[in-house]
């Protein structure tokens, strides 16, 4: 009786570990440039990145960037392609990620990790539309009389 109490009491321990390990506590999207990218690791390789969100400092009315840090997992190969082409064009992304529980050194820099990344389509520059005006035939007009 007491090894099947154990034997539960492990079991649930080990998922409880998992859980925690491999569960994430949000996710959610973030858009802007990417600045920064590098394949960082001893052993445990990961994609480390930055994202510029920009901003707008209401208190001093400046620019002021924010910077947020992702990891990439090595095996997310769509993913690093689609930041290597966002890096070296400069285009806008969204990239959406998940927050793990906890920063374990294996898995990388940040608890939060990229789980796809979308391209944002250039905003058309709205034109004012094009007045035409109707031509005037000029030999159909009937003269002009001035009167003294």
């Amino acid at each position: 009786m007491r090894k099947i109490i154990l034997f539960g009491i492990l079991a649930l321990l080990l998922v409880a570990a998992w859980f925690i390990g491999t569960g994430s506590y949000s996710d959610g999207d973030r858009a802007g440039t990417i600045s920064k990218l590098s394949h960082r690791g001893y052993v445990f390789k990961t994609w480390e990145g930055v994202l510029n969100e920009g901003g707008y400092s209401g208190e001093t009315g400046t620019l002021t960037p924010r910077y947020w840090e992702f990891s990439v997992s090595e095996s997310k190969d769509s993913v690093i392609v689609k930041l290597q082409k966002a890096l070296s064009t400069g285009e806008r992304v969204t990239l959406k990620y998940e927050e793990k529980f906890f920063q374990f050194p294996w898995n990388g820099d940040s608890k939060y990790f990229l789980t796809d990344v979308q391209f944002i389509q250039p905003v058309r520059q709205l034109q004012a539309p094009v007045q035409v005006l109707p031509q005037i035939d000029s030999s159909k007009t009937d003269s002009v009389k001035t009167i003294k």
